[in-house]
């Protein structure tokens, strides 16, 4: 899959991200990789409720700032986080 932009803003504050999905990811690995001006600076993974969890926050993203863009990558799959993982293995 592409990967896709999305902004969040907190205050005046504005971030460009850039996710890519690894739709074939691992258990022990983080499926959503977040890029910001190019750079690797988190990546999240889903709870067995399919809610993004932060995996790794390597670029040191405010906390909110990376809850309020799980939210914002989750209403980017309105079917669930998981979906084409179910239909693989239906």
């Amino acid at each position: 899959m592409e990967n896709y932009a999305i902004t969040v803003g907190k205050g005046k504050e504005e971030h460009h991200f850039e996710v890519g999905e690894y739709a074939h990811h691992e258990e022990d690995k983080c499926k959503y990789r977040v890029y910001e001006n190019g750079s690797y600076v988190a990546s999240f993974t889903p709870d067995s409720h399919d809610f993004l969890q932060i995996c790794q926050n390597p670029g040191q993203i405010d906390e909110e700032v990376l809850h309020l863009l799980a939210e914002k990558i989750e209403a980017h799959h309105p079917h669930g986080i998981n979906d084409n993982i179910r239909k693989l293995k239906l």
